[in-house]
């Protein structure tokens, strides 16, 4: 099969392609490799592909629409799995044109290329920001999900708003897949894990928003890549049972899905920081502060849908997935 990968320098995108290309399929991988953060992380990440040889490297922005018109029409992908994205709550406050341009045009361009190509499937990232001011946990896709508190999380409910289009006017099926706080080998220097591991492995102080009462479902690396691919090859497929006077917000009249992608078992940021404090083999030194602006204080996914349709249910504990990361960090940064 041959698939469009877009973010295949970040974190995620890089994971999805490095599988994909192990099953035997094709992957185009687009990524304009920015300067959001260190560059030369994403650069050894795509140093991880050279070596197969269905990988073809393109490097360009989401938001030339041009360029990604002809992309398009030069590789004809069956299928594509969006994973390019501006990320960042805190940033989204600093620099929300950013966002405007990489997740809001950028992906009507992914949008545009999908229908004009019969592309079979598009996959993309949402985020479990969406929920935004929700308190009933666990978080399900049936919830209405239109009070976002971040320009991020508001780029990803109109990315859901703007597949669900496509779906509905040109039968393209979409799945948008809701990550619920991502970690692993290979992550994000801006993401607390990493913010943590290097100021304290450096004897720094570390912030802790939220007095460090938050709780997040930490979700390893291996599942969301798992349930990404999982996701991709069921194809979405239109609720029969749907009716317009009780309208379902996880599910549509239209080829259309969203889906959460996370542990079924959030974790309060102290003990993150406790068991990352263990695998380290020192304390760190702690800095409490309140909650930050457009952060939300708990975040637990609700995952039945993602069982019920693709059989797949993320499962990695707190203990491997940090185990694994910091002896990742410790060998990739000697």
């Amino acid at each position: 099969m041959k698939i469009l990968v877009t973010g295949t320098a970040g974190f995620i995108g890089n994971h999805v392609a490095i599988q994909l290309l192990e099953r035997g399929d094709e992957v185009i991988g687009l990524d304009v490799v920015n300067d959001y953060y260190d560059v030369n992380l994403k650069l050894d990440r795509l140093a991880r592909l050279k070596d197969f040889d269905k990988f073809t490297d393109v490097r360009m922005d989401l938001a030339d629409r041009e360029g990604i018109e002809s992309l398009f029409k030069q590789h004809q992908p069956q299928k594509v799995v969006n994973l390019a994205a501006q990320a960042g709550v805190r940033y989204s406050i600093e620099n929300p044109h950013a966002y405007i341009d990489s997740n809001i045009v950028g992906f009507i361009n992914i949008l545009e290329g999908c229908r004009h190509n019969k592309v079979e499937h598009l996959v993309y990232a949402s985020s479990s920001s969406v929920y935004g001011a929700n308190e009933s946990m666990p978080f399900s896709v049936h919830d209405n999900v239109d009070h976002p508190l971040s320009l991020y999380a508001a780029s990803k409910k109109a990315n859901e708003l703007m597949a669900h289009t496509y779906s509905n006017l040109y039968d393209l099926p979409t799945t948008g897949l809701r990550f619920f706080t991502v970690y692993g080998p290979w992550g994000r220097p801006d993401m607390a894990l990493f913010l943590f591991t290097k100021a304290i492995l450096n004897g720094e102080k570390i912030k802790v928003f939220n007095y460090g009462k938050h709780r997040r479902d930490f979700t390893y690396i291996d599942d969301i890549v798992e349930g990404i691919i999982r996701t991709m090859d069921h194809t979405a497929q239109p609720n029969l049972h749907w009716s317009g006077k009780s309208p379902d917000p996880g599910t549509s009249k239209s080829p259309w899905r969203v889906y959460n992608i996370g542990n079924q078992s959030p974790v309060e940021l102290m003990d993150y920081i406790q068991t990352l404090e263990r695998f380290l083999g020192k304390t760190a030194d702690k800095e409490l502060l309140p909650l930050q602006p457009g952060d939300v204080p708990d975040t637990y996914a609700n995952v039945e849908a993602l069982i019920e349709d693709v059989d797949y249910k993320p499962s990695t504990t707190i203990d491997t997935g940090i185990k694994n990361f910091v002896e990742w960090y410790l060998e990739y940064y000697r």
